[in-house]
């Protein structure tokens, strides 16, 4: 038997030190056997890198030379790795549900259903936009407000909501147990809702409400720092956090101004973030986030309260309406991310939740979402899994320098409230949002089940409505909106006549020809709502007209590989025009001389990866006269 030492041995002993250079070489030898680039040395390392929003990039290759300074340690300034020394390990995340049903009774009903199964805290929406502040009494009924922390959303509401919840406090004898927050945010209503008629009284409530808990409720929080109204409005990650620590330091500012010390202000906040299915890029943003707000406090004078509590929430930007059932994919990666990132809350949203009010199938998914996670997957056991990953660090990094260049861009335009009424904010998220429209129309950003693999015959999932969000401030956009309007189009129209619009895939040769790219065409048709017709697996020349005739289309696409499109496509085209189709689409990029060829013969349009989607199915819908 060998008996290895115990001191010095490493597997890689025996094994020659390989250089970055040489494995650039390695690249370019990939790069142009795959015939996509003849770059090399870091040029080859660079056309396998991935544009970030922000001005960032997610390179192929991270070594120990890309670390930057030490993070630190868990429960340690500067807080990158966890505001706790033991993290999530002891009990996990505070998995937090969202309420926001208008029938109190209702809300009951689910709020007992969710403490009964699972989550340990409430986030309960009242006023206008939920719950009535009337009734928060008997949605709280049997609640044990002594063990389940409730955190309030009431916007404008936000005086009366927390009137009601203290003297239910207060009615249950809790004064100096109950937990969570009352919820003021007067900078985050500004952002959803454009109007501030009462800045400095809304100021002056919050400062009021910390001074209350700070006096006989020590573990109830009264300020919520929410970051989602940006990510909402289609902010990056960088301007979702620039904006969280513009807001946080005017409040700091607000509750010092009227009394409080800076320890007892910091002590008085907790952050909401967005949670994506980007979950290195979530992971990431929670992270930086914590490091940011310990430089604001230390700045600001603090000396305990610079750890920052931070509550996540799964993106409804990235929830789509159409196969919803794909969002529980992307919200248990965005879970994922959310508590590996060290979130002291999470939320996850329903799968449901961009439909109406969700079902209670679907509040259980989203609870058990974190149950699995913690309990099945045991995330949360180690403290900071990604901390020490070249990836993560270099990424996190990266992301506060970019959102603190943001946050003092707002500090010196007057700070987040002036920086919201000057449209600075909805300017610079509009401008980010726009860049990302253009990645999401190209199908660079895929949504699967929306721009990818659509299902045209998916019945409807019927919910009930929802309250109405706050309008007025900065806009609510969801990714997959562009495409809803085409699929709306559809809907409608087959609803007036009983059919889909259809396009005929005039496939040319064998399956191995012509599947890649048929299948390529269905997908792309399909995300506009129109149904595509293949049948019969194959055409040709002689077959075309009538194959075109039986399917019930008035537009085509020639399918197949560019050696059978040479040979066959100007004759099918041709057939395709005689049989009366309205426009000839062709699944490839010929090269200029080719495609003119082509052009001639009938074919209007070419389709390829990377195309303009959007812009293509609009105009097939527009020339189809569907409304």
């Amino acid at each position: 038997m060998t008996v290895l030492p115990d001191e010095g041995f490493s597997l890689a002993a025996e094994f020659p030190d390989s250089t970055r250079e040489q494995w650039q070489r390695l690249v370019e030898g990939v790069l142009r056997k795959a015939g996509t680039s003849d770059a090399s040395g870091s040029a080859a390392e660079g056309a396998l890198t991935t544009p970030l929003q922000d001005g960032l990039a997610t390179r192929p290759l991270y070594t120990a030379e890309d670390a930057p300074p030490a993070p630190g340690y868990p429960g340690f300034h500067p807080f990158v790795r966890g505001g706790r020394t033991e993290g999530t390990a002891v009990s996990g995340w505070d998995v937090r549900q969202r309420h926001a049903h208008p029938d109190p009774r209702r809300a009951n009903e689910a709020v007992l259903a969710d403490l009964e199964n699972g989550v340990t805290s409430l986030w309960l929406t009242v006023g206008a936009h939920g719950t009535p502040v009337s009734g928060i009494a008997t949605a709280l009924e049997g609640v044990y407000l002594d063990l389940a922390p409730v955190v309030l959303d009431a916007g404008p509401d936000v005086a009366a909501a927390a009137g009601e919840l203290l003297r239910l406090h207060d009615e249950h004898g809790v004064q100096q147990t109950a937990t969570g927050n009352l919820g003021a945010d007067p900078l985050g209503a500004l952002a959803r809702t454009g109007t501030d008629a009462d800045p400095a009284g809304a100021l002056a409530t919050a400062a009021d409400l910390a001074a209350r808990c700070l006096r006989d409720r020590p573990g109830l929080r009264a300020l919520t720092v929410d970051a989602l109204p940006y990510h909402d409005a289609g902010g990056s990650a960088a301007q979702e956090l620039g904006a969280s620590l513009a807001t946080g330091v005017a409040y700091l500012r607000a509750l010092t101004d009227r009394g409080l010390g800076v320890d007892q202000a910091c002590a008085q906040l907790e952050f909401r973030y967005a949670a994506t299915a980007d979950q290195f890029l979530t992971i990431a943003k929670l992270r930086a986030a914590r490091r940011l707000w310990a430089r604001v406090a230390d700045v600001s004078g603090a000396t305990t309260g610079a750890a920052q509590r931070q509550h996540a929430v799964t993106s409804s930007v990235m929830m789509t309406r159409r196969d919803p059932w794909v969002n529980m994919l992307r919200t248990t990666i965005a879970c994922l991310g959310a508590g590996v990132g060290g979130a002291d809350a999470v939320t996850v949203l329903p799968f449901d939740a961009a439909l109406g009010l969700p079902d209670a199938f679907a509040r259980r998914i989203a609870r058990n979402t974190s149950s699995i996670l913690l309990e099945e997957s045991h995330l949360a056991r180690v403290i900071d899994p990604a901390g020490g990953s070249w990836y993560v660090e270099r990424l996190t990094d990266e992301l506060a320098h970019a959102a603190w260049a943001w946050f003092q861009e707002i500090e010196r335009a007057g700070g987040q409230a002036a920086a919201l009424r000057s449209g600075l904010i909805a300017e610079r998220l509009a401008d980010t949002w726009r860049q990302r429209t253009e990645d999401l129309a190209t199908r660079r950003e895929p949504i699967t089940g929306v721009s990818e693999f659509p299902n045209l015959g998916e019945p409807p999932v019927p919910r009930d409505p929802a309250p109405a969000t706050p309008g007025g401030g900065l806009p609510t956009v969801r990714r997959d909106e562009a495409y809803e309007a085409l699929r709306a189009r559809s809907d409608a129209h087959l609803t007036a006549t009983g059919t889909r619009p259809r396009v005929f895939l005039a496939a040319l040769g064998p399956a191995a020809a012509h599947t890649g790219r048929a299948t390529f065409a269905a997908n792309l048709f399909q995300a506009g709502g129109i149904e595509p017709v293949h049948d019969p697996v194959a055409v040709g020349p002689d077959t075309a007209a009538g194959a075109f005739a039986r399917s019930g289309a008035s537009v085509a696409c020639l399918c197949s590989s560019d050696k059978l499109y040479a040979e066959q496509a100007e004759a099918v085209a041709t057939a395709l025009k005689e049989a009366g189709a309205e426009r000839v689409f062709l699944a490839g990029r010929p090269d200029a001389a080719q495609q003119e060829t082509y052009r001639r013969a009938g074919v209007d349009e070419f389709v390829f990866a990377g195309g303009d989607a959007v812009t293509v199915l609009t105009s097939v819908l527009d020339r189809m006269g569907v409304a």
